[in-house]
């Protein structure tokens, strides 16, 4: 699908608000297409739903202007989440039964992802996730997607990086690394298995493992017993709004090694954590300062839609909803059943963040870029491709 051309006119009920979501009465008809979406547009992990729904509602509204869908046009119904498994269950219940939607895109957090894909495949409507690595999110069911890479490639990437040596940003190999695991949260407990197969076989050694839990606010006990193990990194694979709070407590402690992590690192909450989080690095799925025309160009028109630089969440909501549209328009009709087998077929489609193909587990196969930290800012270290 070619870019969209930036629409000019966005509808009020579209904007970010309290509940975030579409007006619920509002009677569907012929020439609309009711799509839900959940996301946390509220609560511990806010950043990861209000990105990727405004990557998804620009999406919609570039997708509707450009009149690709022959005439009908996508009516986006968003449920926030308010970053609670047990509240995405309701919320797409809610979608399916109230909104009568034909397809579901959601969530970001796999916890999540697993909660909704389950309602989602019992009712036989496909769902899209934009951002859920854990493996098990698309084992779920056969209508479970999602667009992005997955951990079990992530973790193996995070420990060839942690191994890697990059002169030109002064990076040397970590041959010992700790590992601190959020044991609570299906994406961290998966991402920490991956980088633990991975990493000895690459010459790392693993020189202490901790645990915490989401809620947790002290964790010093668990860093002074990394710091007494001396290693030369810690991987740390939960999120965003743990990582700010770990990377204080440990440099209190003088535990001043680089800390690294996965796409849940992803947020600008991180980037402003300042000289704490300088030369930390996380594997992501794009980067804002990749040259190719079709991220410049994704960049452009985000900040003209939302004044503001889009992270990855928002590149894969738009995607996520680009690759809806484009299986809708290859099903020639806006129904689930045939929607999921379009979303299945799905080859080369050319998304924002990357080329898109669905393979036989209805994950999509996409490279990986490892972000820096430094100054405030994010770039680009390194990339690497899926074999």
């Amino acid at each position: 699908m070619k870019p969209f051309a930036v629409a000019l006119l966005a509808a009020a009920s579209l904007l970010l608000g309290s509940g975030c979501k579409d007006d619920s009465n509002k009677k569907s008809n012929a020439n609309e297409i009711v799509v839900g979406e959940y996301a946390s547009m509220t609560g511990a992990t806010a950043t990861f739903g209000q990105s990727s729904h405004k990557g998804a509602v620009m999406a919609m509204e570039e997708i509707n202007k450009e009149g690709l869908l022959g005439g009908k046009k996508i009516r986006l119904v968003t449920e926030d989440n308010r970053s609670d498994a047990n509240e995405a269950v309701t919320a797409v219940q809610k979608l399916i039964s109230r909104d009568r939607v034909v397809a579901v895109l959601g969530e970001v957090a796999s916890k999540r992802s697993l909660a909704g894909g389950g309602v989602c495949q019992k009712a036989k409507i496909p769902m899209i996730s934009p951002a859920s690595t854990n493996p098990t999110v698309t084992a779920v069911g056969d209508y479970v997607f999602r667009i992005c890479f997955t951990d079990d490639f992530q973790g193996m990437v995070d420990a060839q990086f942690a191994i890697k040596e990059l002169p030109d940003i002064g990076k040397k190999p970590w041959k010992k690394a700790a590992v601190f695991t959020d044991v609570a949260n299906d994406y961290s407990k998966g991402l920490s298995k991956a980088f633990r197969e991975t990493y000895p076989k690459n010459g790392g050694q693993i020189v202490a493992e901790e645990t915490y839990r989401e809620s947790d606010n002290d964790f010093k006990a668990q860093l002074s017993k990394i710091k007494s193990a001396d290693p030369d990194a810690v991987f740390v694979s939960g999120y965003y709004t743990d990582v700010g709070k770990i990377l204080r407590q440990a440099r209190e402690l003088q535990l001043n090694v680089p800390f690294f992590g996965g796409d849940g690192w992803d947020s600008p909450q991180t980037l402003q954590l300042g000289p704490i989080a300088d030369n930390c690095f996380y594997t992501d799925h794009y980067s804002a300062d990749d040259p190719r025309p079709e991220v410049r160009e994704f960049i452009k028109r985000f900040q003209a839609r939302w004044g503001e630089t889009p992270d990855a969440m928002a590149i894969l909501g738009y995607d996520a909803m680009g690759v809806l549209a484009d299986a809708i328009k290859r099903a020639g009709k806006a129904e689930p059943q045939a929607i999921r087998d379009a979303l299945a077929t799905t080859k080369d489609y050319p998304g924002a963040s990357g080329t898109i193909t669905m393979d036989a587990n209805r994950n999509a196969r996409k490279p990986i870029v490892v972000v820096r930290i430094h100054g405030g800012k994010g770039s680009r270290a390194d990339a690497i491709a899926p074999q």
